[in-house]
């Protein structure tokens, strides 16, 4: 059962993107370390070598002394190392207890499941949280049935289950209740007695320091340091998170006039995390959204694209509006675009023309227009300084960077009032890059607002003219002028009191 975890000069690269340049992290048996950083600096990449889930292209993992290398998340499971994730890895249409047992099913002599065996066992398991959970949750209760909350408990179920010797828990509590995070640090507690180790990865600062034992902090993509957890403190470990963090400030352009016209309010939204978020964005302004990920960004620019429904007032133009689809956001010179161009912003098999056309082929009418979208996408495709042989190519054809400018181009040639960004630059080369800052200026020079969303905080700095940091699905800090400093970004994400200014 005894355990000695050591990473040590992991590196992974994903094309020209490096995400983890040099993580290192000791683990042992009885210890909880938590692993923290700002976005894009490791963790999650670390935690997934470890766990199995991505293969490194440098450094050793050594466990138990030994040099390891994990080929699938299968194989450190033998090895005694479960990971929860926050995005949850549960079958909808499966009840809990086949979700808990799968693939690892108690047998009757070894043929056939034991079913009552699987249920009992189960229940054992539920009993952990007896009182933070519904009483109604049973063995057999199909995943759709539970709560958010319900969901992430059983995920936690589950990795336990086969009794690991190392947990890694991966924002696990962002979807549980008070009542619910204290009943698992009481069984991360009980852990630590039986021997495991735990690696503990939050946003919330407080967590750290009720459970930690010690805090390995990760800086764009480099292990910068561990310390006990009862030497430091929190303006500490944030210090630790942004020195040296180089910026795009000379990319900024200067704060938007207060008497420059409204393009979009918001007051009181909600929906899902979201809670009561409002905002102001005027013409010609670049807002951003910080914070760390998966605290309600995302979930903003889809409820004001009419894609997620959500309750509270928008104002458009200085007009009451409530989208209840796509096309009805459209239809107002409102443009979205996606943060995974292969799921959501780009069809791989048809032409570069095609995708730019997309959103705007009704129009050009019927055939006889096709040269004039031709043109339209040309001028767009010049704008943009699009690399590509032909507009009839596969858009499978161009690079990432050139792949990214397609996405945004097809919503440019509607010339949108406003642009709502979800994280664009991700997987994008520095070249590309720049290419894209420079876009967003001329963009917010001709007066089209845009709110946007990054994982690089660095991006946001650089770029934002203001910038709002959501946590937990409130607005916990606007950041503008001096205050808008990594400091005082990192601060409001992880929730420790900073005094801005």
């Amino acid at each position: 059962m005894a355990l000695t975890l050591s990473a040590r000069n992991l590196v992974k690269r994903y094309g020209g993107v490096v995400a983890l340049r040099d993580g290192n992290l000791d683990i042992q048996s009885g210890e909880v370390v938590a692993l923290v950083g700002a976005n894009g600096s490791g963790k999650s990449t670390l935690s997934k070598i470890i766990a199995g889930a991505v293969v490194p292209n440098g450094g050793q993992l050594l466990l138990d002394g030994v040099e390891t290398r994990f080929a699938d998340p299968q194989a450190a499971r033998k090895r005694g190392i479960e990971v929860v994730y926050q995005e949850l890895s549960l079958i909808p249409d499966m009840s809990v207890a086949e979700n808990i047992w799968l693939s690892n099913e108690p047998l009757r002599l070894g043929i056939a499941i034991h079913w009552a065996a699987m249920r009992e066992r189960t229940q054992a398991l539920l009993s952990l949280f007896e009182g933070t959970i519904s009483a109604g949750l049973e063995p057999d209760t199909p995943i759709t049935a539970l709560s958010p909350d319900e969901r992430q408990v059983v995920e936690i179920l589950k990795s336990i289950s086969s009794n690991p010797r190392l947990i890694i828990l991966d924002e696990a509590t962002a979807s549980l209740d008070s009542s619910q995070v204290n009943r698992l640090f009481e069984l991360i507690q009980q852990w630590k007695t039986q021997g495991k180790g735990v690696i503990f990865i939050t946003h919330r600062m407080e967590e750290i320091f009720r459970v930690a034992d010690q805090v390995t902090v990760l800086r764009n993509g480099e292990s910068v340091g561990t310390v006990e957890i009862a030497t430091t403190d929190e303006h500490t470990l944030v210090d630790m998170m942004i020195k040296d963090v180089a910026t795009l400030g000379e990319t900024r352009t200067d704060a938007v006039p207060d008497d420059t016209p409204v393009r979009l309010e918001v007051s009181g939204l909600s929906s899902g995390r979201l809670k009561d978020v409002s905002l102001r964005l005027r013409e010609g302004e670049l807002l951003g959204l910080g914070g760390l990920q998966g605290q309600g960004q995302v979930e903003l620019l889809l409820a004001l694209f009419g894609i997620i429904p959500y309750s509270g007032n928008v104002v458009l133009n200085g007009k009451p509006v409530h989208f209840h689809h796509p096309n009805d956001a459209m239809k107002h010179d409102v443009a979205f675009v996606p943060g995974d161009r292969g799921a959501e912003g780009l069809l791989f098999t048809r032409s570069i023309l095609e995708n730019l056309q997309l959103p705007s082929w009704g129009k050009y009418g019927l055939i006889h227009k096709y040269k004039l979208a031709e043109a339209d996408a040309l001028a767009a495709a010049s704008d943009l300084g699009l690399v590509y042989s032909s507009l009839q190519d596969p858009v499978s054809s161009l690079s990432g960077g050139n792949a990214q400018k397609v996405v945004i181009g097809k919503w440019l040639l509607r010339q949108p009032k406003l642009l709502l960004l979800n994280d664009p630059t991700k997987g994008v080369d520095v070249g590309a890059k720049g290419e894209f800052y420079a876009l967003l200026k001329n963009l917010t020079d001709q007066g089209t607002a845009i709110l946007f969303y990054s994982s690089d905080d660095n991006e946001l700095l650089g770029l934002c003219n203001r910038l709002l940091v959501l946590r937990e699905g409130t607005i916990s800090a606007e950041l503008s002028g001096e205050d808008l400093t990594e400091e005082n970004l990192v601060s409001a994400s992880m929730g420790t009191a900073n005094e801005l200014g």
